[in-house]
């Protein structure tokens, strides 16, 4: 499973780094923009039109598969959450179209666009639900077929879009994208969602809604607002500087969450198992130094090496875009300290310490948010990247704080005992 995975990654990466460069040399800076909001804007209704309940159906598919009564349960609620949510994000898209058109890409010429998502929804929405179940069942392998043909079928599309009809091609490209993702998974998995979900036996009742609102919550903060947070923030750097400018932030951002995948990755298939089984802070501690000591200066050394050769990795994947140079210091080390924070924060998964893991996401987005508005009029676009060092340092001083907190109240209630 990890190597598949990792081919997977691989290929992806590969590909993408392709398609960037075709993407830089055919559109610019400004249709990187205007490519980073819609890829933004349709994870947020990835999450709006299923009432963010992915991780919730991921996790109660594991707990019952074999229950087919309790299955059912869950599996009417699920899509009352989605009739609903697609409905209602549906109807804000289709009227809203206009408004929505310029608050993203500061025009009203992509109004279509809008409007065309308005009927993607439904796709959108029916892919995430039954995704769930992929991963709920733990079917790595057709997770990673689906994953690689569908995002290889959208390449292509992609690419034959933009040569023929430069941005808007790769803009409708985009959003018709998770068609034939939806396509994809059901051409592979149909049978065994069959198995599962009985489609005939579900009924428009809710009685697992108390269960899947939490996992509603946490999507809200994990993927809405920090998409939210990405848009206004791009928004605003093309409205106060140049559309520009908010296209080299968005390849910077492109550049740091391609090699952070690949930590996180690492991080999570070694991390998360390890934490969980360790429930003291003295076998915490020495945890968290052996990672320190070992992953964390090796991936300390790819991004120096990254920094050194920054100008040869903006020839590479987009060239021209020279202004980017200045923000690889800020991005980097601001990135280090996520790398680290991370490691801590995966106690919250582990130990299911939910509170502290929407605080602590909140907290992380208000930060950046706030702090880049406030450092951009001085700094420009490199204050974006700026306030995004702050705040991981900010963050790591907190949630070692929130993570070393919750042993020693473990630590009092086993005395107490």
């Amino acid at each position: 499973m990890t190597s598949l995975n990792a081919v997977v990654i691989s290929i992806r990466l590969l590909v993408s780094l392709f398609i960037q460069r075709f993407l830089a040399e055919t559109v610019g800076e400004v249709g990187i923009s205007k490519i980073g909001q819609l890829r933004n804007f349709t994870s947020i209704l990835t999450s709006l039109s299923t009432g963010g309940i992915f991780n919730g159906v991921t996790k109660y598919v594991s707990e019952f598969k074999d229950d087919e009564e309790q299955l059912r349960k869950m599996f009417s609620t699920a899509f009352v959450f989605t009739i609903v949510g697609t409905i209602v994000t549906s109807l804000i898209l289709f009227f809203g179209a206009e408004t929505i058109s310029n608050y993203l890409f500061g025009s009203l010429d992509f109004e279509y666009l809008i409007k065309l998502l308005a009927v993607i929804v439904p796709f959108i929405a029916m892919y995430r639900v039954f995704n769930g179940v992929v991963h709920g069942l733990s079917a790595y392998k057709n997770f990673a077929k689906i994953d690689l043909f569908s995002y290889l079928l959208g390449a292509v599309l992609l690419v034959i879009s933009l040569y023929k009809y430069n941005i808007d091609g790769a803009l409708v490209a985009i959003a018709i994208t998770p068609v034939i993702q939806f396509l994809v998974l059901l051409f592979i998995f149909f049978k065994t969602l069959k198995e599962y979900i009985h489609f005939s036996k579900l009924s428009f009742k809710i009685p697992f809604v108390k269960e899947l609102l939490a996992f509603t919550l946490m999507s809200f903060v994990s993927t809405g607002l920090l998409n939210f947070v990405e848009i206004d923030l791009r928004t605003i750097i093309r409205n106060q500087i140049t559309e520009v400018d908010s296209g080299i932030w968005t390849a910077m951002t492109f550049i740091s969450k391609n090699y952070m995948v690949f930590s996180a990755s690492i991080f999570t298939l070694y991390v998360i198992p390890k934490f969980a089984s360790i429930n003291t802070q003295k076998g915490f501690t020495s945890e968290v130094k052996t990672i320190y000591k070992t992953l964390l200066p090796l991936f300390g050394i790819g991004m120096l090496i990254v920094y050194f050769l920054r100008d040869y990795v903006i020839l590479i994947i987009y060239p021209d875009f020279t202004a980017m140079a200045p923000l690889f210091k800020w991005q980097l080390s601001a990135d280090f300290f996520r790398l680290a924070t991370l490691v801590l924060s995966y106690q919250f998964i582990a130990k299911k310490m939910v509170r502290n893991f929407i605080f602590s996401e909140i907290l992380s987005l208000a930060l950046f948010y706030f702090i880049a508005r406030y450092l951009v009029n001085d700094f420009g676009v490199e204050g974006v990247v700026m306030a995004h060092l702050i705040r991981s340092v900010i963050m790591f001083v907190v949630v070692f704080y929130l993570v070393f907190r919750y042993f020693n109240k473990q630590n009092k209630l086993s005395v107490n005992d």
